[in-house]
């Protein structure tokens, strides 16, 4: 069977840096965010026996969000300079370790992760997205899931199917965005509509589906303070569907799933880990091959 890992890059080194102590190389290059990837990188795609990896990233530069909304995601703190610097760290492990990651100018790792979990889902992978991040559930299908990520090695994340989607936001993972865009997304910085809470939401999204039909039959709620508020802010509404919606093609990302097909771990990737300094990585990534390679040894002495 097929089974595609996507990691979002910067949501599991965001985890990583804030939930574990900081610590670094000898010569003070802080390494803690790259331990915490690279641990549950490796115990993840072990778990769920991955036969294919993708980590996508964030691009540095503005995306088409900030370009419709310049108040977009514009409360979120300055990323720590100690994490900051650990971002080409990580994407040196990745290529040592043979994993493909990717990022694109303009977008999200959140729209890259939706052009491969597409391919994906059109070349009958099953799929399994870690991410922390609420946006990516619109993606989930019957082929398509998402886990949390956890850091401590004694906790498992939560698997997410449509079910479990439905339960938790109260509609389909396709209309997430159409939630958003009535209750807004403090996290992003979008209001939605002002008034209208999560209740209230759900009851419009169960009767007319879509932001856009909700708005082709408001006159069915005329007389209400519903009414009232979604003429009112109803610029505000679209947008926020279209800061939420994921983007599903990206010119210049055209992926080819073979590529991401999972290697056993190779010398570049213990180079790195002596470089770094990270023994106890090393030990836990090259277990099972230098555990073989020495029974090997020693059946032909």
């Amino acid at each position: 069977m097929k089974k595609l890992l996507i990691i979002d890059g910067n949501a599991l080194m965001h985890r990583a840096f804030h939930a574990l102590p900081d610590f670094s190389r000898e010569d003070g290059v802080p390494t803690n965010a790259v331990y915490g990837f690279a641990s549950v990188l490796h115990k993840v795609r072990q778990n769920l026996q991955a036969n294919h990896v993708v980590v996508c990233f964030d691009h540095p530069a503005p995306t088409f969000r900030d370009a419709l909304f310049k108040e977009y995601r514009a409360q979120r703190p300055k990323t720590d300079d100690g994490l900051i610097t650990q971002f080409p760290i990580v994407r040196e492990f990745l290529t040592a370790a043979g994993i493909v990651h990717i990022e694109k100018e303009g977008f999200e790792a959140d729209d890259l992760i939706a052009v491969v979990a597409k391919k994906a889902e059109q070349e009958n992978y099953t799929t399994v997205i870690l991410t922390g991040d609420k946006d990516i559930f619109q993606l989930v299908s019957a082929k398509t899931f998402v886990l949390t990520p956890q850091i401590s090695a004694h906790k498992e994340g939560t698997l997410y199917d449509v079910q479990k989607v439905q339960e938790k936001f109260g509609v389909d993972p396709m209309h997430i965005p159409d939630y958003k865009a009535l209750v807004g997304d403090p996290s992003d910085n979008y209001k939605g509509v002002p008034g209208i809470g999560p209740k209230a939401a759900l009851d419009l999204l169960n009767k007319y589906k879509t932001i856009e039909n909700i708005y082709s039959h408001i006159h069915e709620l005329s007389g209400t303070k519903l009414y009232d508020l979604l003429k009112s802010y109803k610029e505000d509404a679209l947008l926020a569907k279209q800061l939420a919606v994921l983007v599903h093609e990206v010119d210049g990302i055209d992926i080819e799933l073979d590529d991401t097909e999972f290697h056993e771990y190779n010398e570049a990737l213990r180079s790195f880990f002596e470089a770094y300094q990270i023994k106890s990585l090393h030990n836990r990534f090259f277990w099972a091959a230098d555990t073989k390679k020495h029974t090997t040894s020693c059946k032909n002495t």
